[in-house]
């Protein structure tokens, strides 16, 4: 070979071979998407990141991937013919042959090492950056329009939506990009060494018969009926794959639920009801591991056979063509490093079945999550809108799932200076009329007039997000470095002796008692100041005294605000003059002034 002329023909290769995979990966792509459910998913997914209009460079950098992907297929050729003559050279005993065979070898390695690195980091890179983007893609939906709140009122809501979002989506874009380009490698080296292989190939003696070029025959049917047997063997590797992701996700969740629930548990003693059911679970994935290991013995079993029985073959043929000095030991070295790189490229989609396994139970997740997003943005809303700090119901009708009426075409309004206390036995709406008043509660008709943005809902427990007490207390607005105001918002609500630790962060809703978490959350009505407040047995962990003054400072320091309670306690009723009385089967009535 003469080495000169190949750096202009490798050149030449790789152009011609670019364009015609960019063409043919184009068609693949456009055919996957409207021929497979998987394409489909995936273009649902994803397909918005790669539009040219939107994210030029993600193709730029695509292209790039693509580029070193053929320049490996391509380097690989030029290590096959280096072994030809770097063991021609042995043979022959050629000492200048061999030393410039070397000295071709380190041009080849260090090329090899400098692709090597740079598609590392191109990958990687690309990798984050797909996985930053489609994380922001679909927790902005998940969060927007409340699709994280609405989607339990689906049918079949998406379990485990945290895993999916942490750990399936990095999944899915590594195992994407390694998957598609382990397919163009494998395709384009398909190609590229069965002409190599077609060139060392002789004549196949196969039951009296000569085959010209007979190796190349041989190699294809054997690959191709050992794949399909592969792929039957491995076809529920998918579901058990599936199934695995969600039994593991579905143990954590029961394991979080332990330490967020501890104190209860520990009241009630139920160490032996939780114990059970965490077993029980952990049962179930060690269930399913087992029947994933016993499949993939087998179907790597199959593998592994299929892989040993072609290394020796391409010896076996070519022996004959050796000691007959037909060809000479580089030729034949040669012709075992192409049958085995042939049969491995080949032997891709069988071997890569495990993965693409793994691969379409990530998907079906991820999709299948992005799915129920759809249906909880598509359940009917309340009809909203805005006049002024103004909070009224104009024929609002609240009904439950089953179509059952709670509230029936309800009229009211709610003046500042005048609160509106919602009563009524348990289990008959109060707080699904409240959640209709917030926009939360899908099955309603009629309209609810209410602020947009100065609103505030405080519920019997209320919500402590992670961080600093400050964050807590300001929450859901961003914190604001005011001491003073903060330092006397605690004051009023009776938690004075908290103030030095404002900026300390922690899981206050551990540290908190649930009488403390409630005075917290008149605090943030404090430091918001609301046009309208909804309280949901906001005091329910307090004793009367305690809610007397909140409820008494409330009246003094925000009297234009408009509110709205939900209790049974009789002591509420001297701080709300009107009330609004659910009776049951849609009746309601309304007292007061």
């Amino acid at each position: 070979m003469d080495w000169r002329q190949e750096l202009l023909a490798s050149g030449l290769w790789l152009l011609k071979t670019y364009v015609m995979v960019i063409v043919l990966c184009t068609i693949g792509v456009l055919l996957l998407k409207r021929t497979t459910q998987w394409g489909r998913q995936f273009w649902k997914l994803t397909g918005p990141y790669f539009s040219p209009r939107r994210h030029p460079r993600v193709l730029a950098v695509l292209a790039l991937i693509l580029l070193l992907t053929l320049m490996s297929v391509r380097l690989n050729v030029l290590f096959s013919n280096w072994y030809n003559g770097f063991y021609t050279a042995l043979q022959q005993l050629n000492v200048s042959a061999f030393w410039r065979e070397m000295l071709v070898f380190s041009a080849l390695a260090a090329l090899h090492v400098v692709r090597s690195l740079l598609e590392f980091f191109v990958n990687q890179a690309f990798s984050i950056h797909w996985r930053e983007w489609l994380n922001e893609h679909l927790l902005s939906r998940w969060l927007d329009r409340q699709a994280y709140y609405r989607s339990q009122y689906l049918d079949n809501p998406a379990d485990n939506p945290d895993q999916r979002l942490q750990q399936d989506i990095a999944s899915l874009v590594s195992a994407s990009l390694s998957l598609s380009m382990g397919v163009v490698n494998a395709l384009v080296s398909i190609v590229a060494y069965t002409l190599l292989l077609w060139g060392l190939s002789g004549v196949l003696p196969l039951f009296g018969y000569q085959i010209p070029r007979g190796m190349v025959f041989a190699i294809f049917i054997y690959v191709l009926i050992a794949t399909l047997f592969a792929f039957r063997i491995g076809r529920p590797l998918i579901r058990l794959n599936f199934l695995n992701e969600q039994l593991n996700a579905d143990y954590r969740y029961a394991l979080v639920r332990v330490r967020e629930y501890a104190e209860n548990m520990a009241f009630y003693c139920g160490e032996r009801v939780e114990g059970a059911l965490l077993r029980s679970r952990f049962g179930a994935v060690i269930a399913n591991a087992w029947q994933i290991v016993y499949r993939s013995l087998k179907f790597q079993g199959f593998n592994f056979v299929i892989s040993q029985t072609a290394v020796v073959f391409p010896f076996i043929i070519q022996a004959k063509r050796f000691f007959a000095k037909q060809i000479t030991l580089g030729d034949i070295m040669q012709t075992a490093q192409v049958f085995g790189s042939l049969h491995d490229n080949l032997s891709f989609f069988r071997q890569a079945y495990d993965d693409f396994a793994s691969y379409r139970a990530v998907l079906n997740r991820l999709s299948g999550f992005d799915q129920a997003i759809d249906q909880a943005n598509a359940l009917p809303v309340p009809q909203r809108r805005t006049d002024g700090a103004r909070v009224a119901l104009e024929h609002l009708t609240v009904r439950r799932p089953d179509g059952r009426p709670l509230v029936a075409d309800a009229v009211l309004e709610v003046h500042a200076g005048e609160p509106l206390l919602i009563r009524g036995r348990s289990g008959v709406g109060k707080t699904t009329l409240l959640r209709a008043m917030a926009g939360l509660w899908p099955y309603c008709d009629g309209q609810v007039v209410r602020p947009e943005e100065r609103v505030m809902f405080l519920s019997q427990r209320p919500y402590l997000p992670l961080g600093t007490l400050r964050d807590a207390l300001y929450y859901p607005h961003p914190a604001v470095a005011d001491d003073a105001a903060a330092r006397q918002a605690l004051a009023d609500v009776q938690l004075g002796y908290l103030a030095e630790r404002l900026d300390e962060p922690a899981d206050w809703t551990h540290i908190l008692s649930l009488g403390e978490q409630q005075r917290l959350a008149f605090g943030r009505l404090l430091v918001g100041k609301p046009q309208a407040a909804f309280l949901d047995e906001a005091t329910s962990a307090m004793d009367e005294e305690l809610e007397q003054a909140l409820y008494s400072m409330l009246r003094e320091r925000l009297p234009q605000a408009v509110l709205v309670s939900v209790g049974h306690r009789s002591t509420l009723l001297r701080h709300h003059p009107r009330q609004l009385t659910l009776e049951g089967e849609g009746q309601w009535a309304l007292a007061g002034a």
